[in-house]
C-alpha cells in the first residue's frame, strides 16, 4: 500500500494505492491522525479509487480518522469506493456514517452537512 498527501487550500487529500489490510492499517491511521491531530487540518478526503480491498482494519482506521475529525471538529470524507469497499461498508452499516462521494471534485466542492 502506498499513501500519497496533497494540499488544495485548506483541504487535504489523503491518495491510497493497494490493500488496506492488518499489516497497512497502521501508516493510514498514522497519516490521518498527523493531519487532523497534529496539522489541524479543517477537511481530509480520503482518495479510494486505487483500493481495490479493505479489511476489518482498514475500516478501523477510517473510523478512528472520522472520530478525531468529528472531535477537532474538521471535517472526513470518502471518495472513489471501489465496488468491494461500498460493498464492505455496506455491510458494517457505515455507509452512512461516512461523508461519500464519487469523485474528488464533489468532495471538495461539497458543503457540509447540518448537524442534527
Amino acid at each position: 500500500m502506498q499513501i500519497a498527501t496533497r494540499r488544495q487550500g485548506d483541504v487535504s487529500i489523503v491518495d491510497v494505492t493497494g490493500d488496506i489490510t492488518l499489516y497497512h492499517s497502521p501508516d493510514l491511521r498514522k497519516t490521518l491522525l498527523d493531519l487532523i491531530k497534529t496539522q489541524h487540518i479543517p477537511y481530509v478526503i480520503v482518495n479510494l479509487t486505487a483500493v481495490k480491498y479493505i479489511d476489518s482494519a482498514g475500516v478501523a482506521s477510517l473510523i478512528e480518522g472520522l472520530k478525531a475529525a468529528r472531535d477537532m471538529k474538521s471535517r472526513f470524507s470518502l471518495f472513489g469506493l471501489s465496488r468491494v469497499a461500498r460493498e464492505v461498508l455496506e455491510l458494517t452499516r457505515l455507509l452512512k456514517v461516512f461523508e461519500v462521494y464519487e469523485s474528488e471534485s464533489q468532495a471538495i466542492e461539497s458543503t457540509p452537512p447540518a448537524n442534527p
